[in-house]
């Protein structure tokens, strides 16, 4: 009996032969810019900007150029008047995993692209529900869960971009207050590239119970989508490392909303951050994160070190 091949929608590459394909492409960032790229308790360095993010840049700014001539050529056939649409990337995962040090490093690198120097970066936290929200639709303890944010809202947004709106407001969101920013939004104008960084952007389009049609999905206006993985286990670590790190800085703001948890002893800050994750975290992860991972253009993969050492690209 024949033995079928393993079929997948992805290629598979180690570090090392994804790391070959970054080519001629220069280093453009110093120690200095990269330690404050990085997130609390990330890892980045040299070498994992050489090796990984700039190959990864190279393609993204192949596959981006690409779209723009697409676009043109629309154009051209619809006999419209050109407007000029960003070319928009989704980046998607579990908390403490590394997504917002991936989007930092690629807005730095993408940026320095001659093609494409306008590279705006917008989080989802701003598209969550206002905490006064999700306290009277009972769903505080349900906070990044893909029901506690605006989807309308985000989709409205990505939509305006996507029609080359010159102007587009994002709500701001705040670490420190643990909530939207009422009164501050982020503009985008115009932008070449936009990064929507995000645990549950790439969510399927649900089914409207009324209605036969499904809804839009945020990814239907992505153009291409990252996925950053890694073992559960190595993800509950990091998330208690920075759960700890984080009582040392942000919690001893008097304004912090953690500012009651930054005197928590070892002992007590781990019990916490696990009581957190357990009920939380987890459950998002594996009920709504991990489930949209090959929905993904690309899958970096980490190791227990933080560091990427698997690339899975999805075949053409």
């Amino acid at each position: 009996m024949k033995v079928t091949e393993n079929v997948t929608p992805f290629t598979t590459f180690t570090r090392d032969e994804w790391a070959a394909l970054r080519e001629s492409y220069p280093m453009e960032v110093s120690a200095e810019e990269i330690d404050k790229l990085k997130g609390v308790n990330d890892v980045l360095n040299m070498e994992e900007i050489a090796d990984i993010y700039l190959p990864l840049t190279r393609l993204i700014h192949l596959h981006a150029i690409a779209s723009q001539e697409l676009y043109r050529s629309r154009s051209i056939f619809l006999q419209n008047q050109e407007k000029k649409v960003p070319y928009i990337i989704g980046i998607a995962g579990s908390v403490a995993v590394g997504k917002s040090t991936l989007a930092r490093v690629l807005h730095t690198l993408l940026s320095r692209w001659d093609r494409h120097p306008r590279v705006d970066l917008v989080t989802t936290d701003g598209f969550l529900y206002p905490n006064e929200e999700l306290e009277k639709r009972g769903i505080m303890n349900k906070k990044g869960f893909p029901e506690s944010y605006n989807v309308q809202a985000l989709l409205e947004f990505l939509a305006a971009l996507k029609s080359g709106k010159p102007q587009v407001e994002a709500p701001v969101y705040s670490h420190l207050t643990y909530d939207v920013l009422p009164e501050e939004t982020q503009l985008v104008e115009q932008p070449d590239i936009v990064i929507i960084e995000g645990i549950n952007v790439l969510q399927p389009p649900r089914r409207q119970v009324e209605e036969e049609e499904q809804e839009v999905a945020v990814s239907d206006y992505f153009d291409f989508s990252i996925y950053v993985d890694a073992d559960e286990e190595d993800i509950f670590k990091w998330y208690v490392e920075r759960f700890k790190k984080l009582r040392e800085t942000a919690f001893r703001n008097p304004h912090s909303y953690f500012r009651k948890y930054a005197d928590l002893n070892d002992e007590e800050a781990y019990d916490f951050a696990k009581d957190i994750w357990d009920r939380i975290n987890h459950k998002n992860l594996t009920e709504n994160i991990r489930p949209t991972k090959n929905r993904a253009d690309l899958i970096l993969r980490k190791g227990g070190h933080h560091l990427v050492n698997q690339i899975k690209m999805r075949k053409i």
